[in-house]
């Protein structure tokens, strides 16, 4: 009788002691793939390894459109994630659904952990803030869209190799002699609506909305359909109709047509340049995106992109703890320079910017600050960013009248007129629906 209380002393002994050394598991749900998907693994592991009291769980859910909808509908059903990824479009429909989110400042100071939004990049930082000056969602990994040109391509087409082209004429031109030297796909874009109409606003400094871009109200309605943008998407279409531009899909998918050499030139993020770098078996650079010469104030700035995380409501106050630990270690300067240099996403801060520059990375990498220095001029009111609700419904408009163009079916002008008239349905709607 007295082996046996013992035995049971001892089993509950056990499992005190296992429950005081239980790590608290921290959710996070993610739309990295590939290189990205595995910086985004390395990341949590060596967090996981710093400490022992919390265990980060990243777990990939599908695009960004993907897995903002399975958390929305895993929060209804109780069971969301901690952390949520979410793509820069999604961010006034995430500022819009409250009681889902807390925001980032509060999760940070309830944990008694130092969050200055002063130390981040203003871009950034200005993006995901709100008009009360509560920073809402994490920067992480921020991007803007750059301009990468094949070196070997241009030397064979006896193109300079030192320089890419930086106006809208000379990509015309660069195009032009690519394809006189055989090459099937001289420049193609990922991300077409996020780079030849949002970031080429914002870089001709030319409204993309009414509202500041939509930051200034839900009563934003689109620009697109302005004689700048009519100029720039004519010029692609005729581009495209001499086999100079061609359309590769939509989101990152022509990405890869660069990085096995089909495509010499490419619009598309900053945060392309881990699988570049890794991947491509020819010489490439890194330049600023081109711009028309002739247009007043251009360039301007690029507006942020890629992702910012967000922390879902409904959980315990360890595991925010444990969220804001985490928030905390990847936002050290050195973590965030190891990311910026290994990614090509942007240094969220400037003690990351400054010890990357200081480490010569930009000197022995050249153009991998383009996407930094693009992202710190000083912004006007039509160049801070675009913040838009069912702005996701919005950019499958544009992808599929643009779409129309490329194909031949439609003329640019009523590919943008249709963008604004069916876009601006979707921004009344989302008005209407977040009156309160």
């Amino acid at each position: 009788m007295q082996f046996r209380s013992l035995a049971v002393a001892a089993a509950f002994g056990m499992a005190a002691s296992l429950c005081a050394h239980a790590q608290t598991e921290i959710q996070w749900w993610h739309s990295m793939t590939a290189v990205n998907g595995e910086w985004v693994n390395d990341l949590a592991r060596q967090f996981n390894e710093s400490q022992k009291e919390y265990k980060v769980v990243p777990t990939f859910k599908g695009s960004y459109d993907e897995s903002m909808t399975a958390a929305i509908a895993a929060f209804r059903a109780g069971n969301a994630p901690h952390i949520l990824q979410v793509f820069e479009v999604g961010t006034a429909t995430m500022m819009a659904s409250k009681g889902a989110v807390i925001p980032v400042a509060k999760v940070m100071q309830d944990a008694g952990k130092k969050f200055d939004p002063a130390a981040y990049v203003p871009a950034v930082a200005g993006y995901y803030t709100a008009p009360n000056g509560q920073m809402l969602s994490f920067p992480f990994n921020s991007s803007t869209t750059i301009f990468y040109f094949n070196k070997d391509a241009f030397k064979a087409a006896g193109l300079p190799t030192d320089k890419a082209p930086a106006t809208w004429p000379e990509v015309v031109s660069a195009a032009a002699k690519l394809k006189a030297a055989g090459h099937k796909c001289p420049f193609t874009t990922a991300w077409q609506n996020w780079t030849q109409l949002e970031s080429f606003s914002a870089w001709h400094n030319v409204e993309f909305a009414t509202k500041a871009n939509g930051l200034q109200g839900l009563d934003a309605r689109l620009k697109v359909d302005s004689p700048l943008h009519l100029r720039h998407i004519e010029t692609l279409a005729n581009m495209a109709k001499q086999g100079l531009f061609v359309y590769k899909g939509r989101g990152n998918v022509p990405e890869a047509s660069f990085v096995s050499g089909e495509c010499a030139m490419i619009n598309t993020s900053s945060g392309f340049y881990g699988n570049v770098a890794k991947n491509a078996k020819f010489a490439y650079g890194l330049a600023p995106l081109p711009y028309y010469p002739d247009v007043p104030g251009a360039p301007q700035n690029t507006v942020i992109g890629g992702a910012s995380l967000w922390v879902m409501s409904g959980k315990k106050a360890a595991e925010y703890k444990g969220v804001a630990e985490f928030f905390s270690f990847i936002s050290t300067p050195e973590v965030q320079s190891a990311s910026h240099k290994r990614t090509g996403y942007l240094p969220v801060t400037t003690a990351a910017y400054k010890l990357t520059e200081e480490s010569g990375f930009y000197k022995q990498n050249p153009g991998t600050d383009v996407a930094v220095t693009q992202m710190i001029r000083k912004v006007t009111d039509k160049s801070r960013g675009i913040r838009l609700g069912n702005y996701v419904q919005i950019r499958a408009i544009e992808d599929e009248e643009l779409e129309q163009v490329w194909n031949g079916k439609k003329t640019p002008k009523e590919a943008l007129d249709a963008i604004v008239k069916r876009g601006n349905e979707q921004l009344e709607r989302f008005q209407k629906a977040n009156k309160g």
